[in-house]
């Protein structure tokens, strides 16, 4: 018998020792086997169901981009470019609407007239997007009146924006109306334009007298 095995039989607790870190060593073994088999089938699984899985996550919304960003991948909502904004519309059918609606279209005949004998230098225009006539360093600001509109914006020989006129005609304040008109107030306010409300009922005469005094106030 070898005299390295009649040592162990000799010492009992060395015997153990040697069992036991053999034991662990075909543990860790079977381990790292059974990973690396288990890693070799996700992957091949991952690569037959490519086409099936990207799918089914694109359509998750919300949820599918937030884990395309907690992966550092990039999201997979993408916005259309110009040449997918020109397919879609190529695809699409399209048909003109009026401006104005009729009660504005009165009240724009009425600004006309009323301009032309009161202030012969101004000018009314409809339906003017405050982005193109307010600017401002704090972006997500500009983003919050960029889309929103007046009515009416009357602006001087230069095209400089001096009032917005709001036709609050019937239904007007219905929903958030009111909260919309107080953020491009304020907005305007801090631009230095004037906001002027214009009622559904008011007479030509009352406008008449509105529009002379805002011009008062400019002279």
């Amino acid at each position: 018998m070898p005299y390295e095995i009649i040592a162990l039989i000799d010492k009992p607790w060395l015997l153990l020792a040697v069992l036991a870190v053999g034991a662990g060593l075909g543990m860790l073994t079977e381990r790292l086997a059974e990973k690396a088999n288990k890693t070799g089938r996700k992957a091949w699984w991952q690569t037959k169901n490519r086409s099936k899985f990207r799918t089914r996550n694109s359509g998750n919304g919300a949820l599918g981009a937030e884990i395309a960003a907690l992966k550092g991948a990039p999201s997979a909502r993408r916005f259309p470019d110009a040449s997918d904004q020109l397919r879609i519309v190529l695809g699409a059918q399209f048909r003109a609407r009026p401006l104005l609606n009729k009660p504005e279209q009165r009240l724009l005949a009425h600004l006309d007239r009323t301009l032309a004998r009161e202030a012969p230098d101004w000018r009314a225009m409809a339906q003017v997007s405050l982005g193109e006539i307010l600017a401002s360093e704090d972006r997500e600001a500009f983003l919050a009146i960029n889309s929103k509109r007046v009515d009416f914006l009357l602006v001087d020989a230069a095209s400089r924006p001096l009032h917005a006129i709001e036709f609050q005609g019937t239904g007007h304040h219905q929903g958030s109306a009111a909260a919309r008109d107080a953020v491009k107030r304020e907005a305007l306010r801090r631009a230095g334009i004037g906001y002027v409300e214009i009622a559904s009922g008011d007479t030509p005469a009352e406008l008449g007298a509105t529009i002379r005094k805002l011009r008062e106030k400019a002279s």
